[in-house]
C-alpha cells in the first residue's frame, strides 16, 4: 500500500442512491414487529410459514428445480462488489463509483454454442484517480470475490475502464494473466489487503489464505 493517501478527497455517493436489489429487513425484527410485546409469549405455531414463500416449499418441490439454472444478473454482479472496501479509503467501492452498474456486463462465453451455461461477466473499474497505485490491487480483489461467489459456469473478466488509468493497458494484463493472479493469491501481504477489503462483506471468511 503507499505510504499516504493519494486522494485524499474522493467523491463519494450517498450509500441510499446506490442501485441494490438487497432487502436488508431483519426477519427475526419484522416478525417480532408483528406480535408486539407478546412476541416472547406467542407459542411457536403461531409463525405459520407463507405458503407462497419459497423458503417454505417442502424438500420433493425443491428438489424438482435443483437442475434449473438460477438466472444471475448486472445488479446481482453489483451487489457481490458494491459493499467491498476501498483499500485507500474507508468507502465501499459502490460510495467511491470504482464500481458501477452501467460498467457491469454478462455475454455467452461460446456465442457459437447457444446451448452452453458458459457466461462471462465483466466488470470495468474506475479507480479514484488516473494515478492510482492500488488498481490492480482493487482489480485483484473484485476477481477474487467473484470468482468464488459465483457458480462454476460464470468466467470472470476484470478491466479498468478505458481512459480512467494512466497505465490502462499495462493494468489489464497483469488482471488478465492468470499465472500472474496465482502468484499475487500466494503472496501474504498483498492477500491480506484483499482480505480487508473484503471485511464485512455478505458470506465473506476474513481469512483468504488456504
Amino acid at each position: 500500500m503507499a505510504d499516504s493517501i493519494q486522494n485524499a478527497n474522493p467523491t463519494i455517493r450517498n450509500a441510499s442512491d446506490l442501485p441494490t436489489r438487497r432487502d436488508h429487513t431483519n426477519s427475526k425484527s419484522a416478525t417480532k414487529h408483528r406480535f408486539g410485546l407478546l412476541a416472547s409469549v406467542v407459542p411457536a405455531f403461531a409463525y405459520t410459514p407463507d405458503p407462497f414463500d419459497p423458503s417454505s416449499r417442502s424438500d420433493s418441490e425443491t428438489s424438482d428445480n435443483e437442475d434449473e439454472i438460477e438466472p444471475i444478473d448486472e445488479q446481482e454482479i453489483y451487489d457481490l462488489i458494491a459493499p467491498m472496501t476501498d483499500p485507500e479509503h474507508p468507502f465501499t467501492l459502490g460510495s467511491l463509483s470504482v464500481v458501477n452498474l452501467p460498467d457491469i456486463s454478462l455475454a455467452p462465453t461460446l456465442p457459437s454454442e447457444p446451448d452452453s451455461p458458459l457466461t462471462t461477466v465483466t466488470v470495468l473499474l474506475t479507480p479514484t484517480i488516473t494515478g492510482c497505485s492500488l488498481a490492480t490491487v482493487i482489480g485483484l480483489g473484485v476477481r477474487i470475490r467473484l470468482e468464488r461467489a459465483l457458480p462454476p459456469r460464470f468466467r470472470v473478466d476484470v478491466r479498468l475502464k478505458e481512459g480512467s488509468h494512466h497505465a490502462v493497458e499495462a493494468t489489464n494484463r497483469q488482471l488478465a494473466d492468470k499465472e500472474r493472479v496465482a502468484a499475487a493469491m500466494e503472496n501474504r501481504n498483498l492477500m491480506g489487503v484483499v482480505g480487508k477489503m473484503l471485511e464485512g462483506v455478505d458470506g465473506y471468511r476474513t481469512s483468504l489464505m488456504t
